[in-house]
């Protein structure tokens, strides 16, 4: 069977680990006050012929520079001990941010998702031999005792940070030190001594692994039959609305967020006529629940680590949590939102939430100052007003409407954001009390808390 080519630089890789391993040792020459450190250069010994010739100048009387270390393999053998499985499949489920390319920055919300499928590795041993040139025994003394101290009993190596590679992780343990390549008695005619350190490396080389799209099923539609049993096409045309959409959850229950706090709602249908369910309109039962009764049908909740996720109006981007049982109500969740997740800001933020008829700048409020920023719960003056209320009063007199939000310029307050002419989904945070706020186009509303029916919201436990 053909197999496609591929080459990722494994054993590539670990070689250059080792080498990086020796990249940083120093000798010293001299004594005293003239004593100088200089540090040790590396290579790897196994070079090609044209590079040797390119080093010394295409000539054989150019003398190799001493002290240096020389790294190079001598074997690689198939480790029977450590073979494992080779048909097992390790299978993992990767999400990615969502990349903006305009901003070249990731997002709060999910991107691509995809299935990873690993073959199981095959094990080798990687043997190499480090070589250390020296022109006298002292500077092999100062090199062996930097070096020999480290692999007791062994050395680690990562040969990559990537998140999926299982084989990154390795060791280097030192199996063998010849002290010298030189006989006794030494004569004059070979001045270079040359000491080597073998070393083992066990390492795994991989086969590429499979990529295809996350195949989960993330959202259940109902309602995709007609009357008489078949398919109905309209309701599954991107282009057409799905009116008849429904969402499951278990029991058909919902939640409340307020605050930091999860309360359980439970529902019941509206009956009507001859029995039958108009609509299925939901009321609340006003039954309180327990939560620990709740989660142990489906398993058993983990303080801190299990999460409630809640779908948001646009039914992409949810909002995520920890969540922990209450210590005495065993009615509420404590809700511990991950900032990651809320809907990102798009006003600037304010000051405070005022009532303009109540409050003011060097009354209530602080005395005015560039930049501050306030969103007003009462409507201020009007375009007929020729002397406006002083606590808000500047050059020209401030005419704002409930629900704008209005900024001191240095000299007048301004209407910022004008509630009467943005009708667009906007988010804005409360710099004095940490809330974030939504504009739904009539109204302020806390952005994300609030009541989830069935189907809006998920525990993961």
């Amino acid at each position: 069977m053909a197999v496609p080519y591929f080459y990722d630089e494994q054993i590539k890789r670990f070689i250059l680990q080792v080498i990086r391993l020796f990249s940083n040792f120093q000798v010293e020459f001299g004594t005293g006050d003239e004593a100088a450190l200089r540090r040790v250069p590396v290579k790897y010994g196994d070079m090609s012929r044209q590079g040797a010739h390119v080093l010394t100048n295409n000539s054989e009387n150019i003398m190799q520079n001493i002290p240096q270390i020389s790294c190079y393999v001598t074997g690689l053998t198939y480790a029977r001990d450590r073979v494992q499985e080779p048909n097992f499949i390790s299978k993992m489920n990767i999400r990615e941010r969502e990349w903006d390319e305009n901003t070249q920055s990731y997002l709060t919300t999910q991107g691509n998702a995809f299935t990873i499928e690993r073959l199981m590795p095959v094990p080798y041993t990687l043997t190499m031999k480090a070589d250390i040139w020296t022109s006298n025994t002292e500077q092999k003394l100062q090199l062996l005792e930097q070096i020999l101290c480290l692999f007791n009993p062994s050395l680690e190596i990562q040969s990559t940070d990537n998140y999926i590679d299982w084989t990154s992780l390795s060791l280097v343990l030192l199996t063998d030190v010849t002290w010298s390549s030189r006989n006794v008695p030494i004569g004059t005619d070979i001045p270079i001594d040359v000491s080597t350190l073998t070393f083992e490396i066990p390492i795994w080389i991989s086969a590429p692994v499979k990529i295809k799209k996350l195949g989960v099923i993330q959202k259940i539609i109902g309602g995709i039959y007609d009357a008489d049993g078949n398919l109905n096409v309209e309701s599954i045309d991107e282009w057409i609305l799905l009116s008849d959409r429904a969402y499951i959850t278990p029991l058909n229950w919902g939640v409340l967020l307020n605050g930091t706090q999860l309360t359980i709602l439970r529902y019941e249908s509206t009956i009507a006529g001859q029995g039958e369910i108009i609509n299925y309109p939901l009321e609340q039962t006003g039954i309180v629940e327990n939560w620990h009764s709740f989660v142990n049908m489906y398993g058993s909740l983990v303080n801190g680590i299990s999460q409630v996720r809640l779908l948001q109006s646009d039914g992409e981007t949810e909002v995520v949590g920890t969540v922990s049982h209450h210590p005495t109500d065993d009615s509420l969740l404590l809700f511990t939102v991950d900032a990651d997740t809320t809907p990102v800001n798009t006003v600037q933020a304010i000051n405070a939430i005022v009532d303009p008829l109540q409050s003011g700048p060097n009354g209530k409020l602080p005395a005015a100052a560039f930049g501050q920023r306030y969103l007003l719960t009462e409507s201020i003056g009007d375009v007929d007003n020729v002397d406006g209320a002083d606590a808000w009063k500047g050059v020209v007199d401030l005419v704002a409407g409930v629900n704008d939000i209005v900024e001191f310029d240095g000299t007048n307050w301004l209407v910022d954001f004008d509630s009467s002419e943005i009708t667009s989904i906007e988010y804005v945070s409360n710099l004095a009390t940490s809330v974030q706020y939504k504009w739904t186009g009539s109204n302020w509303v806390r952005s994300f808390e609030g009541e989830y029916i069935n189907g809006r919201w998920s525990l993961v436990l």
